[in-house]
Protein backbone atom coordinates (compact mmCIF):
# COMPACT_ATOMS: atom_id res chain seq x y z
CA UNK A 1 0.00 0.00 0.00
CA UNK A 2 1.35 3.30 -0.91
CA UNK A 3 1.96 5.77 1.58
CA UNK A 4 -0.18 8.72 1.69
CA UNK A 5 0.71 10.20 5.20
CA UNK A 6 2.17 13.79 5.29
CA UNK A 7 5.14 15.02 4.33
CA UNK A 8 7.20 14.03 7.80
CA UNK A 9 4.63 11.15 8.74
CA UNK A 10 5.31 7.47 8.73
CA UNK A 11 3.90 4.67 6.59
CA UNK A 12 2.65 1.24 7.30
CA UNK A 13 6.70 0.80 8.07
CA UNK A 14 8.96 4.06 7.88
CA UNK A 15 10.29 3.54 11.04
CA UNK A 16 9.88 2.01 15.16
CA UNK A 17 6.77 3.91 16.58
CA UNK A 18 7.44 2.60 19.99
CA UNK A 19 10.11 2.84 22.14
CA UNK A 20 11.66 -0.02 24.84
CA UNK A 21 10.08 -3.30 24.43
CA UNK A 22 11.20 -4.71 27.85
CA UNK A 23 10.96 -3.40 31.23
CA UNK A 24 11.65 -4.99 34.67
CA UNK A 25 12.44 -8.67 34.94
CA UNK A 26 9.71 -10.89 34.22
CA UNK A 27 8.29 -13.36 37.35
CA UNK A 28 8.84 -16.77 36.63
CA UNK A 29 5.60 -17.74 36.10
CA UNK A 30 5.42 -15.05 33.75
CA UNK A 31 8.28 -16.29 31.72
CA UNK A 32 6.75 -19.62 31.87
CA UNK A 33 3.44 -17.98 30.26
CA UNK A 34 5.22 -16.60 27.26
CA UNK A 35 6.85 -19.94 26.48
CA UNK A 36 4.22 -21.84 26.83
CA UNK A 37 0.77 -19.90 25.93
CA UNK A 38 2.25 -17.41 23.74
CA UNK A 39 2.79 -19.63 21.30
CA UNK A 40 -0.40 -21.14 21.16
CA UNK A 41 -2.43 -17.72 20.60
CA UNK A 42 0.74 -16.02 18.76
CA UNK A 43 -0.86 -14.69 15.21
CA UNK A 44 1.90 -15.49 12.33
CA UNK A 45 2.57 -11.86 11.15
CA UNK A 46 4.52 -12.89 7.98
CA UNK A 47 1.50 -14.99 6.61
CA UNK A 48 -1.81 -13.56 5.02
CA UNK A 49 -4.65 -13.92 7.22
CA UNK A 50 -7.68 -14.71 4.79
CA UNK A 51 -9.96 -14.88 7.58
CA UNK A 52 -9.45 -13.32 10.65
CA UNK A 53 -12.34 -15.50 12.24
CA UNK A 54 -9.95 -18.37 10.91
CA UNK A 55 -7.88 -17.36 13.85
CA UNK A 56 -10.34 -18.62 16.78
CA UNK A 57 -11.29 -22.17 17.72
CA UNK A 58 -14.65 -20.69 17.75
CA UNK A 59 -16.72 -19.16 14.87
CA UNK A 60 -16.85 -15.33 16.39
CA UNK A 61 -19.94 -13.04 15.19
CA UNK A 62 -17.13 -10.49 14.67
CA UNK A 63 -13.17 -9.97 15.12
CA UNK A 64 -11.98 -6.36 17.41
CA UNK A 65 -8.07 -5.17 17.51
CA UNK A 66 -7.10 -3.46 20.47
CA UNK A 67 -3.44 -1.99 19.76
CA UNK A 68 -1.37 -1.21 22.24
CA UNK A 69 -3.20 -3.01 25.01
CA UNK A 70 -0.65 -1.98 27.83
CA UNK A 71 -1.76 -3.92 31.10
CA UNK A 72 -4.68 -5.34 29.19
CA UNK A 73 -7.27 -4.32 31.62
CA UNK A 74 -9.72 -2.81 28.78
CA UNK A 75 -9.05 -5.83 26.56
CA UNK A 76 -9.17 -8.73 29.00
CA UNK A 77 -12.72 -6.59 30.07
CA UNK A 78 -14.02 -6.94 26.84
CA UNK A 79 -12.95 -10.19 25.76
CA UNK A 80 -14.77 -11.43 28.91
CA UNK A 81 -17.77 -9.33 28.46
CA UNK A 82 -18.26 -10.42 24.61
CA UNK A 83 -17.46 -14.25 24.50
CA UNK A 84 -18.92 -14.27 20.92
CA UNK A 85 -16.13 -11.61 19.65
CA UNK A 86 -13.09 -12.41 18.69
CA UNK A 87 -10.08 -10.17 20.05
CA UNK A 88 -6.30 -9.40 18.90
CA UNK A 89 -4.68 -7.69 21.08
CA UNK A 90 -1.34 -6.10 19.35
CA UNK A 91 1.82 -4.86 22.07
CA UNK A 92 5.35 -4.64 21.20
CA UNK A 93 6.11 -4.61 25.34
CA UNK A 94 6.83 -7.93 26.86
CA UNK A 95 5.78 -7.07 30.19
CA UNK A 96 2.42 -5.99 28.97
CA UNK A 97 1.95 -9.52 26.77
CA UNK A 98 3.33 -11.38 29.93
CA UNK A 99 -0.12 -9.26 32.17
CA UNK A 100 -2.31 -10.58 29.32
CA UNK A 101 -1.39 -14.02 29.17
CA UNK A 102 -1.60 -14.29 33.55
CA UNK A 103 -5.03 -12.76 33.14
CA UNK A 104 -6.46 -15.15 30.54
CA UNK A 105 -4.87 -17.86 32.69
CA UNK A 106 -6.81 -16.64 35.50
CA UNK A 107 -9.90 -15.98 34.12
CA UNK A 108 -9.94 -18.80 31.19
CA UNK A 109 -10.77 -16.61 28.28
CA UNK A 110 -10.68 -18.27 25.28
CA UNK A 111 -11.25 -15.49 22.82
CA UNK A 112 -8.14 -13.59 22.69
CA UNK A 113 -5.52 -13.66 20.11
CA UNK A 114 -2.00 -12.38 20.96
CA UNK A 115 0.80 -10.34 18.75
CA UNK A 116 3.63 -9.67 20.81
CA UNK A 117 5.04 -6.92 18.24
CA UNK A 118 4.32 -4.40 15.88
CA UNK A 119 0.36 -3.87 14.96
CA UNK A 120 1.08 -2.79 11.18
CA UNK A 121 2.93 -6.36 10.80
CA UNK A 122 -1.25 -7.80 11.64
CA UNK A 123 -2.99 -4.71 9.92
CA UNK A 124 -1.00 -5.09 6.61
CA UNK A 125 -1.73 -9.15 6.24
CA UNK A 126 -5.67 -8.65 7.00
CA UNK A 127 -7.99 -8.48 4.27
CA UNK A 128 -10.48 -5.35 3.28
CA UNK A 129 -13.33 -5.02 5.73
CA UNK A 130 -12.46 -7.43 7.68
CA UNK A 131 -12.45 -5.84 11.05
CA UNK A 132 -15.58 -4.38 13.19
CA UNK A 133 -13.51 -2.22 15.46
CA UNK A 134 -10.01 -1.27 16.58
CA UNK A 135 -8.95 0.25 19.80
CA UNK A 136 -6.25 2.52 20.41
CA UNK A 137 -6.47 3.42 23.60
CA UNK A 138 -4.02 5.69 25.37
CA UNK A 139 -0.82 5.43 22.86
CA UNK A 140 2.50 6.64 23.19
CA UNK A 141 2.16 10.23 22.92
CA UNK A 142 5.52 11.22 21.62
CA UNK A 143 4.72 14.90 22.86
CA UNK A 144 8.12 16.49 21.54
CA UNK A 145 7.77 18.20 18.03
CA UNK A 146 10.58 15.64 16.36
CA UNK A 147 9.09 12.77 18.21
CA UNK A 148 5.49 13.53 16.58
CA UNK A 149 6.15 11.29 13.46
CA UNK A 150 6.76 8.56 15.85
CA UNK A 151 2.61 8.92 16.46
CA UNK A 152 0.94 5.28 15.68
CA UNK A 153 -2.11 7.20 14.50
CA UNK A 154 -0.09 8.78 11.63
CA UNK A 155 -2.36 9.33 8.39
CA UNK A 156 -0.66 6.95 6.62
CA UNK A 157 -1.49 4.34 9.33
CA UNK A 158 -5.53 5.64 9.67
CA UNK A 159 -5.65 4.59 5.69
CA UNK A 160 -4.58 0.85 6.80
CA UNK A 161 -7.11 1.08 9.64
CA UNK A 162 -9.94 2.30 6.98
CA UNK A 163 -8.67 -0.59 5.14
CA UNK A 164 -9.24 -3.29 7.24
CA UNK A 165 -12.80 -2.05 8.88
CA UNK A 166 -16.17 -2.71 7.31
CA UNK A 167 -18.11 -0.38 7.06
CA UNK A 168 -19.91 0.83 9.61
CA UNK A 169 -16.84 0.00 11.51
CA UNK A 170 -15.76 2.02 14.33
CA UNK A 171 -12.42 3.52 15.64
CA UNK A 172 -11.76 4.04 19.11
CA UNK A 173 -9.40 6.43 20.43
CA UNK A 174 -8.66 7.85 24.01
CA UNK A 175 -6.29 10.14 24.75
CA UNK A 176 -5.00 12.48 28.16
CA UNK A 177 -2.83 14.60 25.67
CA UNK A 178 -4.61 17.75 23.87
CA UNK A 179 -2.56 17.78 21.18
CA UNK A 180 -2.86 14.46 20.38
CA UNK A 181 -6.80 14.37 20.81
CA UNK A 182 -6.03 17.39 17.85
CA UNK A 183 -3.90 15.70 15.81
CA UNK A 184 -6.08 12.73 15.13
CA UNK A 185 -9.03 14.91 14.67
CA UNK A 186 -7.42 16.95 12.13
CA UNK A 187 -6.23 13.61 9.94
CA UNK A 188 -9.82 11.79 10.64
CA UNK A 189 -11.84 14.96 9.51
CA UNK A 190 -10.00 15.17 6.25
CA UNK A 191 -9.54 11.61 5.38
CA UNK A 192 -12.07 10.29 3.23
CA UNK A 193 -14.88 7.82 4.27
CA UNK A 194 -14.63 8.81 7.89
CA UNK A 195 -17.52 9.83 10.52
CA UNK A 196 -16.99 11.52 13.44
CA UNK A 197 -19.94 11.92 15.92
CA UNK A 198 -18.44 13.85 18.67
CA UNK A 199 -20.29 11.65 20.95
CA UNK A 200 -23.58 12.72 20.82
CA UNK A 201 -25.26 9.45 18.91
CA UNK A 202 -24.20 7.49 22.23
CA UNK A 203 -25.31 10.06 24.07
CA UNK A 204 -23.12 12.11 25.33
CA UNK A 205 -20.24 14.35 25.52
CA UNK A 206 -16.39 13.35 23.40
CA UNK A 207 -14.97 14.17 27.36
CA UNK A 208 -16.89 11.76 28.47
CA UNK A 209 -16.00 7.91 28.68
CA UNK A 210 -17.71 5.18 26.78
CA UNK A 211 -20.86 3.61 28.44
CA UNK A 212 -18.83 -0.03 28.60
CA UNK A 213 -15.45 1.82 29.59
CA UNK A 214 -14.09 0.07 32.37
CA UNK A 215 -11.05 2.41 33.01
CA UNK A 216 -7.39 1.83 32.81
CA UNK A 217 -4.61 2.72 34.69
CA UNK A 218 -3.37 5.15 32.40
CA UNK A 219 -6.78 6.83 32.65
CA UNK A 220 -6.56 6.99 36.12
CA UNK A 221 -2.87 8.17 35.97
CA UNK A 222 -4.27 11.30 33.76
CA UNK A 223 -7.14 12.09 36.53
CA UNK A 224 -4.14 12.06 39.22
CA UNK A 225 -2.00 14.36 37.35
CA UNK A 226 -4.52 16.72 36.30
CA UNK A 227 -5.51 16.09 32.90
CA UNK A 228 -8.66 15.64 30.85
CA UNK A 229 -9.11 12.46 29.01
CA UNK A 230 -11.26 12.68 25.48
CA UNK A 231 -12.99 9.77 24.19
CA UNK A 232 -13.35 9.83 20.16
CA UNK A 233 -15.81 7.48 18.17
CA UNK A 234 -14.93 7.59 14.18
CA UNK A 235 -17.22 5.34 12.36
CA UNK A 236 -16.28 3.86 8.53
CA UNK A 237 -18.78 5.10 6.03
CA UNK A 238 -17.05 3.87 3.08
Amino acid sequence: MSDQSSVGEPGPFARTLYGRRKGKKLRLHQAELLASVLPILAIDSSRTIEDPASLFDFVPKGVRIEIGFGGAEHLVHEAARHPEIGYIGCEPFVNGVAKLLAQIEDRQIVNVRAHHGDAREILLQLPEGSIDRVDVLYPDPWPKWRQRKRRFLSSGNIAEIGRVLRTGGVLRFATDIDDYAGWVLSRLIRAPGWSWDEGQLEGRTWTEAWSDWPGTRYEAKAFREGRSPVYLTFTRTA
